[in-house]
């Protein structure tokens, strides 16, 4: 599978830290020591009121990836769409969204993840397209979606300074936003190839590190609340998944650690970022990768964060130039990969 083309939407304007610690009553230093994630979007505004919903995100993050790779929704073969946080449980988001777009009679496929979603997507989609009849103009081509409103989930309302670290973290780290990939089964100009997509369980029996509940009408008034996060265990174990991914994906491509010219990491915070990337290349040997990082500056959108990351990467790459993937879901500790490598 070719990835030819990679786009984002974000909500609204930035909100720096200063902006976000005086509605909650916290210091800006402290988000920027502890996170160190400097601005992130959300779709709604802070007094409460409603911005947009995750479809409205995804229509546009779509229509700017289809402009870039050359091609319109009448060549695409499927609709993929991974999210956490779907605008209702039904109609999908994934059907909302194809229908806009005027994809009329093809699937549109939903998958219920976290951050390892993305994954996951693309996964589904070269199964997908190695279904499909070779088109005379280099198809077939399928659309992947990412992307979550976290926002939605918070109540802006609270007192923050009575709120417990592993609820108060989840105001702070999240921001809201929606990518968009078209993939091939054939290269193109400027296109990279896909190698060893896959996620896998892989703490079995270890507690979640992030709850997120869904309330209906029988339990919305549950004392449970609606974002919980362990964070320590977050950051003891997802160093040490990330690199497991990596290793595991040079291993198997028999690629050396010198070849590799960038790096996606996990995208949990700013500093835990910087310190997997530091740690990677400690353990790896993948000094002179680059790192391609985006959280700093959107805040952990979730199954959006991939998409940005490629969208990021795809100008850099030159022929022949290679880069690794890892994603780390701690809702289940689902870790997941690839390798890309340009046409």
């Amino acid at each position: 599978m070719h990835l030819l083309s990679a786009a984002t939407a974000l909500p609204g304007p930035a909100i720096g830290n200063d902006a976000l610690a005086g509605r909650l009553g916290l210091s800006a230093e402290w988000v920027e020591m502890f996170i160190g994630t400097r601005t992130r979007h959300f779709a709604v505004d802070l007094a409460g009121g409603v911005g947009c919903l995750l479809a409205d995100l995804c229509e546009q993050a779509a229509v700017r990836g289809l402009e870039r790779a050359g091609l319109t929704v009448r060549d695409l073969s499927f609709v993929v769409l991974a999210t956490a946080t779907p605008d209702s449980l039904m109609p999908t988001t994934a059907a909302v969204v194809a229908d806009r777009l005027g994809a009329a009679g093809i699937p549109a496929y939903q998958l219920q993840s976290g951050c390892s979603g993305a994954v996951q997507a693309f996964t589904l989609a070269e199964a997908l397209l190695a279904q499909e009849p070779a088109g005379s103009g280099g198809g077939p081509y399928g659309l992947v979606l990412g992307g979550d409103v976290c926002a939605k989930h918070l109540d802006l309302e609270q007192d923050f300074r009575r709120m417990p670290p592993a609820q108060l973290v989840n105001y702070v780290i999240f921001g809201d936003g929606a990518g968009a990939a078209v993939v091939s089964a054939a290269p193109a100009p400027g296109s990279a190839a896909f190698h060893g997509l896959g996620n896998r369980l892989a703490l079995p029996g270890q507690p979640p590190g992030q709850h997120v509940e869904w309330y209906g009408a029988a339990d919305r008034d549950s004392a449970l609340p609606p974002v919980s996060e362990d964070y320590k265990a977050v950051e003891c174990l997802v160093p040490e998944l990330a690199q497991r991914v990596c290793a595991d994906l040079l291993d198997t491509l028999g690629w050396s650690a010198s070849e590799l010219g960038y790096l996606l990491p996990p995208q949990l915070g700013g500093l835990m970022t910087r310190r997997i990337t530091a740690a990677l290349r400690e353990r790896l040997g993948v000094e002179k990768a680059v790192e391609i990082s985006c959280v700093a500056d959107t805040g952990n959108t979730g199954n959006a964060l991939v998409m940005s990351q490629l969208e990021q990467l795809l100008p850099l790459l030159t022929p022949g130039a290679r880069a690794l993937c890892a994603c780390v879901e701690s809702s289940r500790w689902i870790s997941a990969g690839f390798a890309l490598e340009a046409s």
